[in-house]
């Protein structure tokens, strides 16, 4: 048991709380930061890639089902539409990490 009269023990239980505070937090923010930077790159990756597919799918659509200005030249654009929405629904029931940590639940 540490004793609190000599000023040596209680310089020794201020550094010790320190150390402890220290690595407890600064440890895991690290692994916070890097948890959010991957999914961060991730996220802007998988973003920038649907964005330019649907895009894509835009063009086709417009240029050889629904091509030249009819009056349905309006339908592509639901039909991407209708697709993103699905994508953005299917993404959102594959999310299956809530936590940081791989021990809670």
């Amino acid at each position: 048991m540490l004793s609190f009269t000599s000023g040596s023990s209680l310089a020794e239980l201020v550094e010790l709380v320190r150390a402890y505070a220290k690595q407890e937090t600064v440890g895991e923010l690290r692994g916070t930061g890097r948890w959010l930077a991957w999914g961060a790159v991730g996220g802007i990756s998988m973003l920038l890639g649907l964005l330019f597919t649907l895009i894509g799918v835009l063009r086709l659509l417009q240029s050889t089902v629904f091509d030249g200005s009819t009056a349905f030249s309006w339908i592509p654009y639901f039909i991407v539409l209708g697709l993103a929405l699905v994508l953005i629904v299917f993404s959102q029931t594959r999310i299956r990490k809530p936590f940081l940590n791989r021990g809670e639940h």
